[in-house]
C-alpha cells in the first residue's frame, strides 16, 4: 500500500510543478492555489509512505517521478525542446525508479 500511496504523491508532484509553472510567478491565483494544495498533499502522502519505506528509497522514487511527470507534461504541454539526449536522460531516470522499486522486493 506504500508504493500506491508513493506513486499518488509523485502524481501530486507532477500537478504542483505544472500549475507552478502555470501560476507564471505566482501572479494566476488558480494555478497557485492548486500549486499550494497539491503540494501540501503530496508532502503528506509521502511522508506516510516513509513510514514504511526507507527514506533515500521513497525520497528518489518521489522526486524521479515528479522529473519525469514534468518531463513528459513540458513537452507535450508547453513544447518544450525533445532531443535523444533528453529522452536518454529521462529513461535513465525511469531505469532508476525501476531499480529503487526492485532492491525493495529483495
Amino acid at each position: 500500500m506504500a508504493w500506491v500511496i508513493l506513486l499518488v504523491s509523485g502524481g501530486l508532484e507532477v500537478v504542483w510543478a505544472t500549475a507552478m509553472k502555470a501560476s507564471d510567478g505566482f501572479s494566476k491565483f488558480t494555478p497557485t492555489l492548486i500549486m499550494f494544495c497539491t503540494a501540501a498533499l503530496g508532502f503528506w502522502l509521502l511522508g506516510y509512505a516513509m513510514r514504511s519505506l526507507p527514506l533515500g528509497t521513497a525520497y528518489a522514487v518521489w522526486v524521479g517521478i515528479g522529473a519525469v511527470g514534468a518531463f513528459v507534461i513540458g513537452v507535450v504541454w508547453f513544447e518544450e525542446e525533445l532531443t535523444l539526449l533528453r529522452i536518454g536522460s529521462v529513461s535513465l531516470i525511469v531505469l532508476g525508479i525501476i531499480g529503487l522499486r526492485l532492491s525493495e522486493e529483495a
